[in-house]
């Protein structure tokens, strides 16, 4: 087949759109110049991302910029595309009216995640590294997608949650202003412990803790006189980003709490009850003889 035969075979006419005829020629251009633009976008990407990175930019408004200039870089490539075709855009005036009509009723919940989406972005009421809770659910946020947001729970399961219900709901982000969060012990000592001591010692075990914060400083109180125990209780701040940083600091809290009392001889109390029965009362001593 010499160069006449293809040339005619690419102009081959398959339809005409707008009294513009497409040719079989513009028909295999289009995966050439998607493939192509393609991989220019992803270049310029990767080269944007890398310039943001070493300026030491926030992960946030680098996953926002790139979400951007893919949508733009998108639609320049599909206009691109048309206009080497010949295809003019007013051409699909009518027919894209129609579709997106019918894509907004039955694709409601998508358009809603996708606008959700963009306001997170932009807004930034959560970022990646925040920690969440939503409803039942604790966990970091890993990605946020325009349809999603991907979160990794306490226990290392992922969860994808719709972004419209992260702004219709009421989201607790731990870490929204700072990383400090607030928390507490409770302890109960035997009656006739020294009331000062106790508290003395309890203040002591918090603040030989190296995550506490000392400003607002711990503080001790005396709760009550409980039916078994002294209650105290100590509340204090704390630099931690998740959940479990909190636990942890109760459980060190505690240990060396149990240390302190033991070296002093105080009693962490344990429930008591007064029995009192009506009447008398007999016990019977039975010998059990053992033969060997």
């Amino acid at each position: 087949m010499n160069l006449t035969q293809i040339n005619e075979l690419l102009s081959y006419k398959i339809l005409t759109v707008a009294d513009q005829a497409i040719t079989l020629g513009s028909i295999l251009l289009i995966p050439s110049v998607l493939i192509m633009g393609i991989i220019f976008t992803r270049w310029i990407a990767k080269l944007i991302t890398k310039r943001l990175v070493s300026k030491k930019t926030d992960p946030n408004v680098i996953h926002l910029l790139l979400r951007m200039f893919y949508v733009i870089a998108m639609a320049i490539l599909l206009i691109t595309t048309l206009d080497l075709i010949n295809v003019p855009i007013t051409a699909f005036a009518f027919l894209s009216g129609a579709i997106a009509i019918g894509f907004g009723f039955g694709a409601q919940n998508i358009i809603n995640n996708f606008i959700s989406g963009w306001i997170l972005m932009w807004e930034r009421p959560i970022r990646i590294g925040d920690f969440l809770e939503v409803e039942e659910a604790k966990g970091i946020v890993e990605e946020i997608n325009t349809r999603s947001t991907r979160i990794r729970r306490v226990d290392g399961v992922h969860l994808l949650i719709p972004n419209s219900k992260l702004l219709e709901n009421t989201v607790v982000n731990w870490t929204l202003i700072d990383t400090l969060v607030r928390t507490s012990v409770t302890v109960g000592v035997a009656y006739g412990s020294p009331a000062r001591k106790v508290a003395d010692l309890i203040m002591q075990a918090t603040k030989e803790q190296q995550k506490i914060v000392m400003s607002p400083a711990p503080v001790v109180t005396f709760e009550d006189f409980g039916d078994n125990a002294l209650m105290f209780e100590v509340t204090f701040w704390l630099d931690s980003t998740a959940e479990g940083g909190l636990r942890v600091m109760r459980s060190n809290i505690r240990f060396r709490l149990e240390e302190l009392f033991e070296e002093h001889n105080i009693i962490v109390a344990y429930p008591q009850r007064d029995l009192h029965i009506d009447g008398s009362l007999t016990l019977n001593r039975e010998r059990v003889s053992i033969k060997k």
